[in-house]
């Protein structure tokens, strides 16, 4: 196949993919699946990061430092996108800013409440971090394929969880089952066009891959150090972590192995 053709099947796989079980957790409440695919997650995009997209980001660069710059800028960009949209949300102290259950898995697993966030601004934001994720599955697959596939699997593994929230959010929020899904399913879309607009974006601007496997690997850190992590601390029981660890390290495993598996096929 050819790499656009790639990058389409990914874009439309993952985003139907990761929707289609995500309405099945969300509608069923499988809270506790939920609490376990946000551990396997964590694995998945950490995998990613550190065992492909920086070493080929590091491969393209003459300068390592440039590399290493540019994931402690992105962290930091991330950062303050998080906060602008944190206050966009914050109504005085009633806020999941100032609120200690505030996180990704939090969001995900605490299904009673609806922190106050509205429909709309979650398919907003939900459109653009998939139109992100788009970008960044057409910059992996136009450095290589085994790379392309790697990074498409590690956006799929964390797009679960965080899509069943925002399938409870809605839902909360007073969207029925068929708006909900119908809503994501719109929202989905936009990794396609992410990606279809960044693979003619860098035919003629390469030079920006290499920066742009950076911000990708800034991106999985972030969203697994920051988002994903501090919700497991709710569960500090020693049965609780142990299954966090292995599905954590099951989710490292699986992105080492896949990747091996098409670097030696």
């Amino acid at each position: 196949m050819s790499t656009l053709t790639w990058i389409i099947v990914a874009s439309l796989l993952g985003g139907i993919l990761s929707l289609l079980c995500a309405a099945v957790l969300a509608f069923h409440a499988r809270v506790s699946w939920l609490s376990m695919l946000v551990s396997y997650a964590i694995g998945a995009l950490l995998g990613a990061a550190f065992l492909n997209t920086l070493p080929e980001a590091f491969e393209l660069s003459d300068n390592p430092s440039q590399v290493t710059m540019t994931v402690l800028i992105g962290i930091l960009i991330f950062f303050i996108l998080e906060k602008l949209v944190l206050w966009r949300h914050c109504h005085l102290e009633d806020c999941e800013a100032h609120d200690p259950s505030h996180g990704f898995a939090a969001t995900t697993v605490a299904h009673e409440h609806d922190y106050g966030r509205s429909g709309m601004m979650i398919i907003v934001g939900d459109t653009f971090h998939n139109f992100v994720d788009g970008i960044l599955i057409a910059t992996a697959f136009m450095v290589d394929v085994q790379l392309g596939i790697v990074t498409s699997i590690a956006i799929i593994a964390h797009e679960i969880p965080q899509e069943a929230g925002d399938f409870i959010i809605l839902l909360n929020s007073g969207y029925t089952r068929r708006m909900a899904f119908l809503m994501n399913l719109l929202s989905s879309f936009a990794t396609l066009v992410g990606g279809v607009l960044a693979y003619f974006m860098l035919h003629k601007m390469n030079f920006l891959v290499q920066p742009l496997l950076g911000l990708a690997s800034a991106s999985m850190i972030y969203v697994a150090m920051s988002d994903l992590i501090p919700g497991l601390h709710k569960r500090p029981e020693i049965d609780a972590t142990i299954q966090q660890v292995i599905l954590i390290l099951l989710g490292i495993s699986s992105i080492w192995l896949v990747g091996n598996t098409f670097a030696h096929s």
